[in-house]
This record gives C-alpha cells, structure tokens and sequence, in this order.
C-alpha cells in the first residue's frame, strides 16, 4: 500500500500550518494512524508512505511502523513537490508489480482482497475504487460506463454523478512513461488511463470521509466520537 502523504492542506488553512495534514490530530492521535489501524485490520501491513511537506514529523511519530504492528518505508519529494503520480516515480523501486494507492487525506471502507481479486480478472493497467457521490461529500468528478472510468476531473456534465474515493491499483509498468523528479498530476495521468480504455471502476456503497477541508474534518470527528460511544 502506498499512501500520499506530501500534500501542502491548503484548504485547512492555518490549521495545518505546521503539521503535514495527516498528522492532524483527531481524538488523540493523527489521522495517519487511523488509516494503518484499517489497513492492518485487512492484514495490510507493507506501507509506502510518499512524504514531502514537514515529513520528519510523521517519521518522528510513526518510525519504521514496528510499533504499530506493521512495516513502514519512506519516500521522499525533496525540495520540489511532485504531485502523486511524480511521488510514486520516486517511489518506484519500492513498489510491487502491482500495488494499491492512496490519499493520505481520505478514511475509507473497502474489502481489499476482494478489489485486487477483481482487479486480477481483467488485463487492465489500473483500477479505480467509485463511489455514486452526487456531490454530496466533495465534488463529484468521474464519469462510469459498463465498469470502466471514460472521464476523470474533466469538465463537469449531468451524468458525472461518481467520485474517486481514494483507493487505486496499479500496474508498476505504467509508471515507466512518468518523467523522473518531475511534477506529474492525478489529472493528467488518469485522464491518460480513460482516452486508453484501461481504468477499471470497483463501485462501493459505503460513504467515504476526508479530511481535505474544515467541514470534511468535522465530519469525521463526529464519526470517530460516534465510533467510540
């Protein structure tokens, strides 16, 4: 599992100012730490975590992952950030031939081994986890038709009802065409995958939560104090 933890929070404003946005605290402990106690749980305990902005604070926190019960190894950005795509390049020797992702903002429900079991079926490049948003959580920006993904993050049309929820399979050959240090958007690389044919869609039924913004962040902070009564 790779999990993209570089991201700058900018919609958290000056909550996240000095903490990387998974570290953000919730019911006394980061939010990173709920997403590898889920992990866990579905026996995933190999982490790649993708780090860029203030990343000695989560290696600080979380070390090689032992005391969590699982194995954890870094990569970095460096000076520049390199949006997803560019992290995972950077990332490339970590990685298995084929390999989860996720963001590192998004708690989600997913049985994994039944995903990478689907997944196994088709001779597909990649596969992306669907949720029927109808922009209800966040912005609904995912266009499915007969189990493939045809648009992502494209000009928004009435039948753009699904959204990312978060979770993605890859093939490590796709990652061959991405230019090494250099800065490559989600965008650009499934836009690529969809004018190809080669995205699959797992549609789930089950609401994701986020932390990408102050209300998503509230959201699941009642879900957690809900969780523990």
């Amino acid at each position: 599992m790779v999990i993209f933890c570089g991201g700058l929070a900018t919609r958290l404003g000056n909550f996240a100012k000095d903490t990387p946005k998974s570290m953000i605290k919730i019911g006394g402990k980061p939010f990173l730490e709920y997403q590898i106690e889920m992990l866990k749980k579905q026996s995933i305990k190999d982490i790649v975590l993708c780090a860029g902005h203030l990343s000695e604070k989560i290696i600080e926190y979380f070390g090689n992952g032992k005391k969590f019960g699982v194995n954890i190894r870094y990569s970095h950005d460096g000076e520049e950030p390199l949006g997803p795509i560019g992290a995972l390049k950077k990332a490339e020797l970590l990685l298995d031939n084929v390999f989860f992702t996720m963001y590192g903002d998004s708690y989600v429900f997913v049985d994994f081994k039944k995903v990478h079991s689907y997944f196994l079926q088709y001779d597909k490049k990649a596969l992306m986890i669907v949720y029927q948003n109808y922009d209800k959580y966040d912005t609904s920006n995912i266009v499915v038709n007969n189990g493939i993904v045809t648009r992502y993050n494209q000009e928004k049309t009435t039948d753009m009802i699904y959204i990312d929820y978060g979770v993605q399979i890859l093939r490590k050959k796709i990652l061959k065409s991405i230019p090494k240090n250099t800065f490559f958007s989600t965008k650009d690389f499934f836009s690529k995958l969809t004018k190809e044919n080669e995205l699959l869609a797992f549609e789930v039924n089950k609401r994701f939560y986020h932390i990408g913004n102050l209300n998503a962040l509230e959201e699941f902070k009642k879900y957690i104090e809900k969780c523990r009564n």
